[in-house]
């Protein structure tokens, strides 16, 4: 449900631009608004996981992004569907890594695991397919407002069966109040980071205004690590879970891979519909080979993972989804999908769907079953500030190259340089993953430990 809605959103943009009247950089903030709230409270709704119950905090997660769908299908100006958006974050950001957690405590290591965290991923991916088709279908034939109404039903069912199929279990943390101001600060940093780089398509990058934003942004987030390390509450997150290399380097390597895929779903939807002109069920249909891509990567990981480290797997999927994202920076105005689109997105897709799992895996492992919760919203959270962020830095450059004659021309050379430039941050979480990831071997069978995973368990404070 949480990645349909980044998909089925993607595709009707035109059309909600259209309906409300969103500038042409304001419309970008119907994404932001959710991966900001999304990525700067998952930190709390992991901690608020561990310590009120899983169970608990997803159904309280499903309820708000289920309301808040229903509100944002009845907005009436920009501000009205953006401020729905930020609720549907706030709701996703309680659910998301309640489930993964509850998901990790379930198959803690060996086969089991790689199973349920390519299924978890191929879960993933089929959100994102079933996304674009139903955003094309509804946007078209009923209405864009229904990119929003779609997941009312969705929340409703999930409600129940998580009531009914998750057992609840007592809070597996120690004593103390989880740290709002904390959040609160992240969120926003991580905000006013995002804004200020957005309207650089205004204010130049060594302007006062963008100089001033930048700045406070940084203060904010400098604050943050401040009380994180002296608040007498429980951290948000505890700084010396940094010093478990499989979560600094798999939060490093998913924050750049989050920038460069937001981005990608992006530009890609817009292309097919701006450029070649396509209709928005006709986009769905045409985004399917992008979306099942991720599904048969998701897959192939698990079968490849029972004999390759998630390390090997991680450096794999990268290059392979930066082979698909150069591909796809060749894109022409008077190009076709079979050519400059098909190629490219089944490449771009399995090399995704690669890494999906073996990143979770990673960024849990050694971490004790208390923190759980906290490396999910830790995970979680960098893919979505990472999604944000590279939104705002990416498509600042798509308009910058785009210039002020919009163009069928223009506009694809735009896009043709965001994905470009996704291509180099897709390198550079290779990079990361050669040079931060610990070495491990193939997974040990469940119920064994490898001498590798005992080396990753963090120090005791």
């Amino acid at each position: 449900m949480v990645s349909l809605d980044l998909s089925v959103v993607n595709v009707g943009l035109p059309q909600i631009a259209a309906g409300l009247g969103f500038s042409a950089m304001g419309l970008t903030w119907v994404i932001h608004a959710y991966a900001l709230t999304f990525g700067g409270l998952l930190l709390l709704g992991g901690k608020a996981a561990d310590r009120y119950g899983r169970r608990r905090v997803l159904l309280l997660g499903l309820g708000l992004f289920g309301l808040a769908s229903l509100v944002g299908g009845f907005a009436q100006e920009p501000g009205h569907l953006v401020a729905a958006r930020a609720a549907q974050g706030v709701g996703a950001a309680a659910l998301a890594p309640a489930a993964l957690a509850l998901l990790t405590a379930t198959f803690p290591s060996g086969k089991p695991r790689i199973r349920a965290f390519g299924v978890w991923s191929a879960m993933n991916a089929a959100g994102g397919a079933f996304g674009v088709l139903i955003g094309g279908v509804l946007t078209e034939y009923a209405s864009w407002r229904w990119v929003m109404f779609v997941n009312v039903p969705m929340a409703a069912v999930a409600l129940a069966l998580a009531w009914r199929a998750v057992a609840a279990t007592p809070p597996n943390t120690r004593s103390g109040r989880p740290d709002v101001l904390g959040a609160v600060l992240a969120t926003a940093g991580m905000t006013l980071l995002v804004f200020g780089v957005v309207r650089t398509d205004q204010y130049a990058w060594t302007s006062p205004v963008t100089l001033t934003t930048l700045a406070v942004a940084v203060a904010l987030l400098v604050a943050f690590v401040l009380v994180e390390r002296t608040t007498s509450r429980e951290p948000l997150v505890r700084l010396g879970l940094f010093a478990n290399r499989s979560v600094a380097g798999a939060n490093s390597y998913n924050l750049l891979v989050g920038a460069a895929m937001a981005s990608a779903f992006y530009f890609v939807s817009l292309y097919l519909q701006r450029v070649l002109g396509q209709g928005p069920a006709m986009t769905g249909i045409m985004y399917l080979p992008l979306a099942l891509g991720v599904v048969v990567g998701s897959f192939l990981a698990i079968k490849l993972g029972y004999r390759l480290a998630p390390r090997t797997l991680l450096i794999g999927g990268g290059l392979v989804t930066a082979a698909g994202f150069a591909w796809f920076g060749l894109i022409s105005s008077d190009g076709t999908f079979a050519v400059d689109v098909l190629g490219p997105s089944i490449v771009t897709a399995v090399g995704f769907g690669l890494c999906l799992g073996p990143v979770v895996s990673t960024a849990t492992a050694g971490v004790e079953p208390h923190e759980v919760g906290t490396a999910s919203g830790l995970l979680n959270s960098a893919r979505q500030i990472g999604a944000a962020l590279g939104l705002a830095a990416l498509g600042t450059a798509s308009h910058d190259r785009t210039g002020p004659v919009v163009t069928p021309e223009t506009l694809n050379d735009g896009y043709a340089l965001g994905l470009t430039l996704g291509a180099g941050l897709l390198v550079a979480a290779v990079l990361i993953a050669l040079t931060v990831l610990p070495r491990t071997g193939p997974p040990a069978p469940a119920g064994r430990q490898t001498e590798e995973e005992r080396d990753l368990l963090p120090a005791r404070e």
